[in-house]
């Protein structure tokens, strides 16, 4: 998909006319183009009909894992690297995600994260991931899982958001596009429902025969079509617990046989070499949270962001953007941890007085 939007980057594409290029089905291509859309490696031009056309990060998706430019923080590998592959040392290797950044799997019952969601897969036992977010949720699927469909739940995500709906077609008519679920039980794929419990439960009910026995589900919109799983299709979710709106129903948490806590591996962000004052903070910030003094603490997400703002901004610039991103209750006594574990006054970034050099 990227590759054919990258090799013509002034090109607008409808749904219909990729489909026929690739030869695929317009629901799997339409997913598709909303996954480069929300990593913003494609933009969306039109939606009536939906058309898409490339960024500047197309090229860098469309190009063969191996030419991917790796995160300058993580080690490079020399090949292909099969997920959960143990090295001499004992230790998994990263696992490229498709984005061209790299996973460092992670222990859960003495396997390899991405080897133990494989193998839960393969016994078809459904996950719940559940954790802050910024935790690597996300990640770690995307790594296990690379037939992955995604589909980023809201409280406005509706059923035809799933199974599909009618959409105008270049020539005015109207043709039914397969929503994300249907492509994944048609190709057999896995499919991520990330923040699942932001979705409502009269929605996500829509999904549930998918899941159990049946495998099957009726598309009442489309002439009551009855589709059926094909092996390998997996539903996976995310659920950050706290944020607001999320609601973990007995119904949703029934279908999901395992439940997988996800936290923050301190330990990780010092070896991808963030300052290890910021990591220090985080570490102290995150004891504070679990003792229930705090109520927010950094997860890996907001430290590799630190790492990249102190690399433009300054390490002091970086800092104080911290502060600013805590949540207002948890502000001062963030500020007071920054402060004492860099022995500067600590305030959240601000912009100051009118700035004399021209830049």
């Amino acid at each position: 998909m990227a590759g054919v939007l990258a090799a013509a980057p002034a090109r607008r594409y409808s749904v219909t006319a990729l489909a026929r290029r690739l030869g695929h089905s317009g629901g799997a291509v339409g997913n598709a183009c909303e996954t480069l859309v929300t990593r913003g490696e494609a933009e969306r031009i039109g939606t009536n009909p939906r058309t898409y056309r490339a960024t500047a990060a197309t090229a860098q998706v469309a190009a063969p894992p191996l030419q991917r430019t790796a995160p300058p923080t993580t080690p490079v590998t020399t090949g292909p690297v099969q997920a959960g592959a143990q090295p001499r040392s004992g230790k998994p290797e990263p696992v490229l995600r498709p984005n061209g950044q790299y996973y460092h799997p992670r222990a859960v019952a003495d396997l390899p994260d991405v080897e133990a969601l494989r193998r839960l897969r393969k016994a078809n036992v459904p996950v719940l991931l559940y954790g802050p977010p910024g935790t690597g949720k996300t990640s770690l699927i995307e790594a296990a899982f690379n037939d992955l469909i995604t589909v980023a739940g809201d409280g406005d995500t509706t059923v035809g958001d799933l199974v599909g709906e009618y959409t105008q077609d270049e020539k005015g008519g109207y043709e039914f596009i397969y929503g994300p679920l249907v492509t994944a039980m048609q190709e057999g794929r896995a499919l991520l429902l990330d923040d699942a419990t932001l979705i409502s439960p009269k929605v996500l009910a829509a999904l549930y025969p998918a899941m159990d026995g049946r495998r099957q589900i009726q598309v009442k919109a489309h002439k009551g079509e009855t589709v059926t799983a094909e092996p390998g299709f997996y539903v996976i979710a995310g659920h950050n617990p706290g944020v607001h709106g999320a609601v973990l129903t007995e119904a949703l948490a029934s279908r999901f046989s395992v439940q997988i806590q996800v936290g923050t591996d301190y330990d990780l962000a010092a070896s991808l070499n963030i300052n290890k004052t910021a990591v220090r903070v985080a570490r102290n910030l995150a004891a504070r949270q679990a003792a229930g003094e705090i109520g927010w603490a950094p997860q890996l997400r907001e430290l590799i962001a630190f790492s990249k703002i102190a690399e433009v901004l300054g390490v002091d610039a970086a800092f104080a953007n911290l502060i600013g991103i805590a949540p207002l209750d948890d502000r001062d006594a963030v500020a007071e941890i920054v402060a004492k574990a860099t022995g500067q006054r600590a305030l959240p970034l601000a912009l100051g007085a009118q700035c004399p050099t021209r830049y």
